[in-house]
């Protein structure tokens, strides 16, 4: 047994993740998975272009697990999208945690993801991954759960309000039916697990919460690492040009209402070169995305969303 940090590469050119039911089937998998291969989830976070996972077990089945995940979820991927090869060379880069505090540092690397790429201001307000999982009472099925506010996710830029909260039933609570509907699995997880009223596994109920607090031993010791990470420094040394100002699905959710109004098109499949040009022009200048971004929400390459810009 050891410590692993999974990453998934970032893809440059699609979204793993473009709308709150991508996220919310992906906050299962990764519980659905988590049982089904018999690994310990220590950390994860969900970005709509890669994943990160510290994960505790045997190399052989941290490699099932992901392997498990990107099955399940191309499948998912197929069936809403018709996204066939979607993530089957996705690559994975599993590397072993060893070594003084490296495991808070990979811990801190993974939470500290969403505000590097300046979707919020902590760990806690990122729903989709264990921003909100460490040092805090351990959830029963009667407790409440932090509460998901459906305008952010849908992607109108309203913040997370800290003290509203929802409640979560119990697996044992919830039909075999409804389990296989939320699961989008028909496997059967422990029945004192707790799904919210969003949809998904809340990650109390299988993260080990214990290793990872006996780890930092306070959360004075782990907010350290978090705001020294290399991510937060990574987040102090962009210039504020560089950032994205709008999350990947707030853009994806404008393109076909773009493509209607300015092309009478559907979809940016069927714009012209000229027509692709303006769509460009016109998101960089509306939401000041730079190519990385229009090339995810567009699927257009990197290089090719580049050339269209410097035309511009």
């Amino acid at each position: 047994m050891a410590y692993w940090l999974v990453t998934t590469e970032h893809l440059e050119d699609r979204l793993l993740f473009r709308d709150l039911e991508d996220f919310i089937v992906g906050m299962n998998y990764v519980a659905v998975q988590a049982f089904k291969c018999g690994v310990f989830v220590l950390a994860f976070i969900l970005m709509s272009n890669h994943i990160h996972l510290s994960l505790f077990c045997r190399r052989e089945k941290a490699e099932a697990f992901i392997q498990g995940f990107k099955t399940a979820y191309s499948r998912y991927l197929w069936k809403k999208y018709g996204s066939r090869e979607h993530l089957r060379r996705l690559k994975v880069d599993i590397k072993p945690i060893h070594g003084d505090e490296a495991l808070e540092w990979a811990i801190a690397y993974i939470q500290m993801n969403p505000v590097a790429a300046n979707i919020c201001v902590s760990p806690f307000d990122y729903p989709w991954g264990t921003g909100r999982t460490f040092f805090r009472p351990n959830l029963k099925h009667d407790d409440v759960a932090p509460n998901i506010d459906l305008r952010y996710q849908n992607g109108d830029g309203v913040a997370f309000g800290g003290g509203v909260t929802e409640r979560g039933r119990p697996l044992k609570a919830v039909s075999d039916r409804e389990q296989a509907r939320i699961l989008h699995s028909r496997i059967m997880l422990p029945q004192n697990w707790v799904v919210c009223d969003a949809g998904y596994i809340l990650p109390d109920s299988f993260v080990r919460k214990d290793i990872v607090e006996e780890a930092f031993r306070t959360p004075k010791r782990m907010s350290f690492f978090l705001h020294n990470s290399s991510k937060a420094k990574q987040r102090l040394e962009m210039k504020e040009s560089d950032l994205p100002a709008f999350r990947d699905q707030v853009i994806l959710a404008a393109v076909p209402d773009l493509c209607q109004s300015l092309f009478r098109k559907r979809s940016v499949e069927e714009l012209t070169e000229d027509q692709m040009l303006e769509l460009l022009r016109q998101l960089r200048f509306r939401f000041s995305a730079g190519a990385n971004q229009l090339a995810r929400v567009t699927g257009l390459s990197y290089d090719a969303a580049a050339k269209y810009l410097d035309r511009g």
